[in-house]
């Protein structure tokens, strides 16, 4: 597994660094992650397939545990084995850790302060719209397939959760199952 960029004596270092600052800039919760990974692991260094970064970040989101974290277990495993994981893994908690250190020691400065509070609410809403685009762009993925089973599985998902209020993690061990049912044949999915 990943042997290939092994042999690159700066590959373990560009994974630190790219991982460490996608980490720091993962405001918003674990899937601000996928497009910020996509745009540097798919497009930019091109060392992984499109739908195999998907693939593993479903696998991370289907891992008990924060996303962020097993979305970088993940990929580093896949790329460079338990080295890669291990250098993913200190790169990915890192930016938190020094975080909230500082954080935790300026507490109550940081708690009454209203430009934090403000600053908070930007990226509040920085979050926001990044995860509108992975979905725009996931949605957009799919309609190019004109498959109608995994569309279906996307509008039902949106139906019961926005709609009837159906726990996500039902709607969403529902979907494994007719996945794993319906779509094993490669030119339904």
């Amino acid at each position: 597994m990943g042997q290939k960029f092994i042999k690159d004596k700066n590959f373990y270092w560009k994974l630190f660094t790219s991982t460490f600052i996608i980490s720091a800039f993962t405001i918003g919760g674990g899937f601000v992650i996928i497009s910020l990974l996509k745009a540097k692991f798919v497009d930019e260094y091109k060392w992984l397939e499109d739908k195999e970064a998907l693939n593993l970040v479903a696998i991370a989101q289907s891992a008990p545990g924060v996303m962020a974290v097993n979305a970088s277990i993940i990929m580093g495993y896949k790329l460079a084995g338990l080295a890669g994981s291990l250098t993913a893994i200190l790169a990915t908690v890192l930016p938190p850790l020094i975080t909230l250190s500082i954080v935790g020691y300026f507490y109550d400065a940081f708690a009454s302060n209203q430009y934090v509070q403000l600053l908070l609410k930007g990226m509040q809403c920085g979050a926001t719209a990044i995860i509108i685009n992975v979905a725009i762009d996931l949605l957009k993925k799919e309609l190019k397939k004109k498959l109608a089973i995994p569309l279906l599985i996307i509008v039902g998902t949106f139906v019961a959760n926005y709609f009837f209020d159906i726990n996500l993690m039902y709607a969403i061990l529902v979907d494994a199952m007719i996945g794993f049912m319906l779509l094993r044949d490669e030119k339904y999915s």
